[in-house]
């Protein structure tokens, strides 16, 4: 009976490692699902139809974007977590993914513990910006000002977690200042109320940002880039403007569940990075200005790790520095 039983088991596990084999080797035999976990028509939706789009092509397969907003990402961060791990449920996010449950602690998953990236990165590159019409012309400037009258500068945070807010986050822990948070569904909006200068400070995504550069209805001090952009050649970097220890370029990753089969994983990967060597996504990443790169798993891991260490810190830092 214990043989028949032993035999029994075998068998089921061996049925059970051709079906998972199967699996990968017939993927991708249904449509895709990339969740954006931000409202359609910002920088991650776009990003995520280029990428979609060109993955399609590829595949001969539908890749479908779906925006599933709210509670700070965690909506459709969430959603993708507990989603069946057979690589047709993806997200795209920035670095919320990596630091939400630390600002939100029963957000019901674990970066570590229950996402594994398979693709992208693209750099997220910003400017900070100010109203036209305050007088200053640096970003040492401008801290020195906002340290010399506290509580009269106002800071537009487009959501807690988003690479905007880390940014800033990052950037007042090393600039020792304090500003006045006030929160935006999103960029454009708090946009809006820089130029009226209800506020005094954003970081900006630059495609958002450079019409009202050109236009002189906003100044830019420095630039969340690795270096200079052609589009705004004066504009320093923020190491350059006297802040190296802010220099963090956040960056958009694909992500799907842990426990997503290895095999599965390499093709997705495979996918993505041939789509960010295209002309067509490379044109298109280009004139959003936001750059891509085409990494491999073990990479991607590495990355996710440091930045997960990284921004974990700025935000338990950020959190003790409020008390």
């Amino acid at each position: 009976m214990a043989y028949r039983l032993g035999g029994i088991l075998v068998g089921v596990a061996m049925a059970a490692t051709a079906t998972t084999a199967l699996a990968a080797d017939s993927f991708p035999s249904k449509p895709v699902h990339l969740i954006v976990p931000y409202p359609a028509g910002g920088i991650v939706d776009i990003v995520a139809r280029s990428v979609a789009d060109q993955v399609s092509r590829d595949w001969n397969q539908s890749v479908i974007v779906e925006s599933k907003p709210g509670a700070d990402s965690n909506i459709g961060t969430s959603y993708v977590a507990k989603s069946t791990p057979d690589g047709y449920t993806w997200l795209i996010s920035g670095p919320a993914a990596l630091v939400n449950p630390t600002i939100h602690p029963h957000a019901g998953w674990q970066p570590m513990r229950d996402f594994k990236c398979v693709g992208l990165p693209v750099w997220n590159q910003s400017v900070a910006v100010v109203p036209a019409a305050l007088p200053v012309k640096t970003l040492k400037e401008f801290i020195a000002k906002a340290k010399a009258e506290p509580g009269h500068f106002n800071f537009g945070n487009p959501g807690a977690g988003s690479s905007i807010d880390l940014s800033a986050k990052k950037l007042f822990q090393v600039a020792g200042v304090k500003l006045t948070n006030v929160g935006y569904k999103g960029q454009p909006p708090a946009l809006v109320d820089l130029i009226g200068n209800q506020i005094q400070f954003e970081i900006v995504s630059l495609v958002l940002a450079l019409p009202h550069i050109k236009d002189g209805t906003i100044k830019p001090l420095a630039t969340f880039t690795h270096e200079r952009i052609k589009d705004l050649p004066d504009v320093p970097t923020v190491a350059e403007a006297g802040f190296p220890e802010a220099a963090f370029v956040p960056w958009y990753g694909i992500y799907v569940p842990a426990a997503t089969p290895q095999d599965v994983t390499v093709k997705i990967n495979a996918a993505i990075s041939r789509a960010l060597e295209s002309p067509e996504v490379k044109q298109r990443l280009s004139k959003a200005d936001v750059p891509g790169k085409a990494m491999p798993l073990t990479d991607l891991a590495t990355l996710m790790k440091t930045d997960y260490e990284k921004l974990t810190a700025v935000v338990k830092a950020s959190s003790s520095g409020s008390k």
